[in-house]
Formats: C-alpha cells, structure tokens, sequence
C-alpha cells in the first residue's frame, strides 16, 4: 500500500479507537483520572535518561543531559502543577449570581509532535489531556517516531495499570503529512494541540477543528544599564539558556540588545560563560549555512554543538565554546543571524539607550517572533514597564528565557506549549494547560425576575 494511505488508515483506527476509550473513559471520576497521571508521571521518571538517548539518536538533536531535564520537567513539575487544579466537575460557584461552572472534557485530542523536543513534549500533552479527561494521539515527525511510541507505551502502560481503557493513549507508527493531516480533520477529533514547523502548524489551522497551536518565537534579550553591577549573573543566564540542548526550544533568547554603557563588559562576561563572538567574514559564512536562501533553518543545523556550526563554516572556536555570538546592526532578510536560530548562536546589538534598545528589541520581535516572548534585565521600573509594550505574550524578567517562559523560574504555568496570541494567528497567548483542554459549563439560576425586562427598556 502507498505510503500516505498507509499512514491515513493509521490515523483513522487511531481516532475512532480513541473515541471509543474517551467514551469508556467518560465514567471515571476526578480522583480517579488523578491516580492514572500520577502512575504516568511516576513511570516517565526512571525512564528519562533512555527516552532522551532515543530522542538524540533519532533525530540528532540536542544533547542527552538536557533532554532529559526537559522529560523530567515535564513528569515531575508539569505533574506536580497537575495537581493543584481541578479540571473536571464543580470548578466554582458563587452564591451572590446563582452561578456555578463544571468542567467536562473535549474528546478527542489530536497531537502534533515536534522533532525538537520528541518525547518532552510528548509527555506534556499526555498528561495534559488526560488530566482534563480526554484520549489523546500523538503524531509524532516522522524523524522522532520510535522515541514518542517508547514515551506513549510507557505512559499507556501505567494509564491502563490504574484502570485507563485501551486506546486511550496512542501514538502513530506510520505518520505522513497526509496521515497527520487526516488525524486532525477526522470526525473524531475535538481539538487539535499543534507544535512543529511552519508547514505544519498551517495544516492544523486548515484542518477545520479547534486548534491550539503556537508559532516562531524570535526572542530579544534587553540587558539595561542598571544592571551594571549584576553582569555576570546575568550573562551566566543567558549563555545557559540559549545553550540549553543545543537551542532547540525556540524559547530561548535569539538576540542580545545591551545598552552601549554596559555593552563592552557584558561581552566580556559572556566570554568567560564560554560565548565565542566571531569576526564578520566568520558570521557570514555562519548564516550561509544555518539558513537556506529563501531565509529557512537548514534542518541538519538544528540543535548541534556550537562545534559542528563552526566546523561547517569553517572556522575555529576553543574547545569550551558553549554558544557563538554575531555581532549586528541591522535586523532583517538581508542578516540572517538576526532571525529564529534553534540552535546555540547568538545575536547581539548595542543600543544607543533604553529607547533605542526596545526599537531593536521590537524590530526583532517583528521579524519572525511576533507573539511569542521577550525577556529584560533591568532595575528600573519604567525601563520594564516601557519594554512590555511589545506585542509578545510573555515578557520574562530578570530570569532566564528557558526557565522563565516555560514556568520553572516564575509563576507562569509549568508549560511546553506556549501560545502566541492573535499577533501571530493562535487563538490564545497564555502558557497552555490542561484548562485549555475542557469545556466550561456554566448553570444559571434566575437571580432576577424576567418579567423586569419589559419594564426595564420598555421607554
């Protein structure tokens, strides 16, 4: 059978399979479903380490100690925000408006996995829907199969252990363009949770369900002159974010913008952090490689050591390096570096001031980041307040892009599914939850006499 109709069948057995465990499912209570998330996340755990080995072995990128943290972060912190909200039955009522609202779960979840983060991401969303009391399948890319079917079994495994029926949780094994693309269309399906390219992403928008999908982020870094006397905190910040698993989150910053008074010693300090700043001919060759001439990211230098970047375009960087950084000018087609570049390079622009350091800033976010995040080191409050401006949804500060964004360093809720709001076509800019994955239903009770209304606007 041709490859497409294989992976097609595929998608449809998976889908009414799902929706007939989503309807067996129906009759689980909250703790219940609380038990099966707790078995999932308990059984990623041991398995972390092996399940980041299979993800950098089969699709060659990032590195193992990082995937790993991020699988973790997903089992035991995601997990752990899990528990303290309710996603199903009484959510709230209030007694002054005779209003109260419960949540019932979706259906059918549909998800797109992404080759950067394989099985994190994996993890995420099984957790997720299955907390908000939905089946899910995952469709992984076709480079990252094998490691998201080992993450589903074993999360499958310890679902059905605690009572999960069959077909609950399901990977494809067989995944196409056409196969995903009939996934997210298919008459089963509720909701669509999109992670991956450009192309991809589209689909899910055009497949005429529910989506929610994020898009590029392109993430500015301002480093403000208050911060003169904490310049190595922050440069340790930066150089291990943006290195983390070799920048394959596009969470992490893209572009350093430092004001002129501090810009010479922050470059310093990220030089002794293990930043290589590269001379211009070097940084050329650099975009030449990573991007294509249509201004794509060449998939092979996606999350590869700062080495084999170098290597590539032929130049040579100490042994320690652990991010390269191009100085730049300009923002915009004509200089590659200055767009998304998931893997550890680096932009950095020095700004005349603050005013001038949120212009490039904002220039940045435009250029292929609208929606996403942005991140400042600052002390001053109207410094902070005058950078929120830009249109992003999540404006981090005073932490790393990667711990901050994804909800480890603040507040936001523990994530890996960032929403980009209506600047870049999704339908939510929050860190998207299990909430996002219920219906809220609200019962009213009359709390005015209706007869009133013809009284009230009769003149």
């Amino acid at each position: 059978m041709d490859k497409d109709l294989r992976s097609i069948a595929s998608a449809r057995r998976a889908a009414d399979a799902a929706f007939d465990a989503y309807m067996q499912f129906l009759s689980r209570t909250p703790a219940e479903i609380d038990a099966i998330v707790e078995a999932m996340a308990l059984a990623i755990e041991p398995e972390a380490n092996k399940l980041a080995q299979m993800a950098v072995d089969e699709t060659g990128y990032g590195n193992v100690p990082d995937k790993r943290v991020k699988n973790l972060f997903n089992a035991l912190g995601v997990a752990d925000h899990l528990r303290s909200i309710n996603t199903l039955g009484l959510l709230w009522k209030d007694d002054a408006t005779k209003i109260a609202a419960f949540g019932e779960p979706m259906g059918v979840v549909a998800a797109l996995i992404p080759v950067t983060n394989p099985t994190s991401t994996v993890i995420f969303k099984v957790l997720s829907a299955v907390k908000a009391g939905n089946a899910i399948v995952c469709a992984p890319h076709p480079k990252g199969v094998q490691c998201g079917l080992e993450t589903v079994r074993i999360m499958a495994a310890a679902a059905q252990s605690m009572g999960a029926p069959q077909g609950l949780i399901q990977c494809l094994d067989d995944v196409t363009l056409e196969g995903t693309a009939e996934l997210m269309r298919h008459r089963r399906t509720s909701i669509v949770m999109a992670t991956g390219g450009p192309a991809m992403v589209k689909a899910a928008y055009s497949s005429g369900k529910p989506t929610l999908a994020v898009g590029a982020g392109n993430v500015p870094c301002y480093v403000h002159a208050s911060m003169d006397k904490e310049l190595d905190e922050v440069a340790t910040q930066i150089i291990t974010s943006k290195s983390f698993d070799y920048g394959t989150a596009c969470l992490s910053e893209q572009a350093i913008v430092a004001d002129k008074t501090i810009s010479k010693q922050l470059q310093h300090e990220m030089r002794m952090q293990g930043a290589y700043f590269c001379t211009e001919s070097e940084a050329n060759r650099l975009g030449e490689i990573i991007f294509s001439a249509t201004g794509d990211i060449k998939p092979v230098f996606v999350g590869q050591a700062p080495q084999v970047l170098a290597d590539a375009a032929q130049f040579d960087i100490p042994p320690n390096t652990r991010c390269i950084v191009s100085m730049e000018t300009s923002v915009g087609k004509d200089r590659p570096l200055s767009a998304e570049k998931l893997n550890p390079v680096l932009a950095f622009y020095e700004a005349a001031d603050s005013a001038n350091g949120i212009a490039i800033s904002r220039d940045i976010v435009q250029f292929g980041g609208w929606g996403h995040t942005a991140v400042i080191h600052s002390n001053d409050a109207q410094a902070i307040t005058a950078f929120s401006t830009l249109p992003v949804g999540r404006v981090l500060v005073n932490t790393p892009a990667i711990t901050g964004g994804m909800g480890y360093s603040t507040d936001l809720e523990p994530s890996f599914m960032l929403g980009t709001g209506t600047w870049s076509g999704s339908m939510t800019s929050d860190n998207v939850t299990a909430l996002h994955l219920i219906n809220i239903k609200r019962v009213a009770c009359e709390n005015k006499p209706w007869r009133q209304l013809y009284e009230e606007y009769r003149h």
